[in-house]
């Protein structure tokens, strides 16, 4: 499933200006779909994506403010 950035850009995640640069947003959501589809344990994501800990953790902060809610939504609708 192919998901175009125009329709989840205006929803997504806010950047940080603090600390050390943050992984991609596009690389963080792919592995996360990658786990959903798959059904993989997150110790198991593929290095390619990067450190699993670094993915799980933006996953618990985007669900704990509600990232995943409005992106969702504007698919739903489409």
């Amino acid at each position: 499933m192919r998901i175009s950035s125009e329709r989840i850009r205006p929803s997504g995640p806010r950047t940080s200006r603090r600390g050390r640069p943050a992984k991609d947003h596009r690389l963080i959501l792919n592995t996360m779909l990658w786990i959903l589809r798959t059904g993989a344990p997150w110790r198991a994501v593929p290095e390619c994506y990067g450190r699993w800990q670094t993915v799980y953790s933006r996953f618990r902060l985007w669900r704990r403010t509600g990232v995943h809610d409005a992106p969702l939504a504007a698919l739903q609708e489409g």
